[in-house]
């Protein structure tokens, strides 16, 4: 019995400082939130702002450029896919990574080929377990990403949705990233960043369709002036899906550290349970052997009288 107490006992000190170990995790994530969702807020004018301009460049004239103009046949996509350097959040990055398998599935229904490039070294660790060709792929900064971090991706996709795609270059450029929502709900999704949609970008800056947008005149060209928001506006939408996924990975890791917690708590009042029984039925066997010990000596001593 004595050895079974001890080892309940050493099972109880492991939990126990596990449990310390996510509690701090989880108030971390927590902190880290907070900061997440207020980079989320201050980069949305920017965001809604240059697609407003970008939409009235469009709808302004008749430029035919890659950042509004579909192709034909499109034959070539790339998808971002943007995931944690870092586990311990839950099913974060896998839910990503299933959107975009959902994704590439569409496109290749659709016959379009997909170029692939990854955020995070989850994805890029899935990718390459998998022998899955990659043609770029980024980390170390999921957690708390920065502008220059968003320029330094979409330099060489802006690069393949200018090329033809005889060149390598690709039609379409989509982007999967988890959605942050609420603190308890975050949603993997994913969308098409170019060619841009105009009706969608419309909704996106004004919160509605059909309304007039102003009129501008361009120097000294529509097409010079939508070569210089390309890059801005890829820039901005790849920078807010990385805040937003920053802000979706701390807030599953700290709902993943708080349900660590909860379990190793649970599992500290199990074993204890199972300690306490351990050493009540270690008390009574000794109580025991020391009443049969009595007994026998009492019967020692009345034998020896006789």
């Amino acid at each position: 019995m004595g050895a079974q107490l001890r080892v309940y006992k050493r099972r109880i000190q492991a939990v126990t400082a596990t449990k310390k170990i996510t509690k701090a995790m989880e108030m971390i994530a927590a902190s880290r939130i907070v900061k997440a969702q207020r980079k989320v807020a201050a980069s949305m004018p920017y965001a809604t702002e240059l697609t407003r301009a970008v939409t009235a460049v469009a709808t302004g004239s008749n430029t035919n450029h890659p950042l509004t103009t579909e192709a034909e046949a499109p034959a070539r996509a790339a998808v971002l896919l943007l995931t944690s350097d870092r586990g311990l959040a839950g099913g974060y990055s896998s839910n990503a990574i299933k959107a975009a398998e959902r994704l590439r599935e569409r496109l290749a229904a659709e016959g379009k080929e997909v170029d692939t490039y990854i955020v995070g070294r989850k994805g890029v660790a899935y990718y390459g377990f998998r022998e899955r060709k990659v043609s770029g792929s980024w980390t170390g900064f999921t957690d708390s990403p920065e502008y220059s971090d968003a320029k330094k991706i979409a330099e060489p996709l802006i690069e393949s949705i200018q090329k033809d795609t005889a060149e390598g270059g690709v039609d379409e450029l989509h982007i999967v990233f988890t959605e942050f929502v609420s603190m308890m709900t975050q949603n993997a999704v994913d969308g098409r960043m170019l060619p841009l949609s105009l009706d969608k970008a419309e909704e996106e800056s004004t919160g509605k369709t059909g309304e007039i947008l102003p009129l501008f005149e361009f120097e000294p060209s529509a097409e010079d002036v939508l070569d210089a928001l390309l890059p801005r506006y890829v820039e901005s939408r790849i920078y807010n899906a990385l805040l937003q996924a920053a802000a979706s990975e701390h807030a599953a890791r700290r709902r993943a550290m708080k349900s660590a917690t909860d379990n190793a708590g649970d599992l500290i009042k199990s074993l204890s349970r199972l300690a306490n029984a351990a050493r009540q039925a270690e008390i009574t066997q000794e109580i025991s052997e020391i009443v049969g010990g009595a007994g026998a000596l009492a019967d020692a001593s009345a034998g020896s009288d006789k």
